[in-house]
């Protein structure tokens, strides 16, 4: 797939791994965690997937970022205190303007995600105007992608 061509049916990338402990402060009184928190560990894992500096070039050099631009989540089941979850993401390009994001959480030892969410994210500049995202991006990203065909 070229950077400028993205493929008209959905493509996941390969599934992305992710864990995070949960801490007392995440939860609310009775030691579940506040529902969200979720966004953020999924935000963790989404920027684990790109890439901190990849992202920080972006923004310095190309004055380009994301947004999240719809949010579905549901809660399954709850996540308490002391747990070590993994946050599962696959991804895909809806158009050289927004990524599509597949996430879920999974307790220890679990049978099914407690929490499943579907992030729409745009690229957006830094007067907050879509702009489409660097070729060279979608080529990077793209890679996983093509070698999961």
């Amino acid at each position: 797939m070229s950077a400028t061509t993205l493929p008209t049916t959905p493509r996941y990338s390969p599934e992305y791994r992710f864990n995070v402990q949960i801490y007392y402060e995440d939860t609310d009184f009775s030691g579940v965690v506040y529902h969200p928190n979720f966004l953020k560990y999924f935000e963790r894992a989404r920027e684990h997937v790109i890439g901190a500096e990849i992202l920080h070039n972006l923004w310095q050099q190309q004055q380009l970022g994301f947004a999240v631009y719809r949010t579905d989540m549901v809660c399954h089941d709850g996540v308490e205190f002391a747990d070590i979850i993994e946050v599962r993401t696959q991804f895909y390009f809806e158009s050289k303007f927004r990524t599509v994001w597949k996430q879920s959480i999974w307790r220890p030892n679990a049978t099914k995600a407690a929490v499943t969410a579907t992030i729409e994210m745009v690229c957006m500049n830094q007067k907050r105007q879509l702009a489409p995202m660097p070729a060279a991006l979608i080529t990077l990203l793209s890679s996983g992608i093509e070698s999961h065909k």
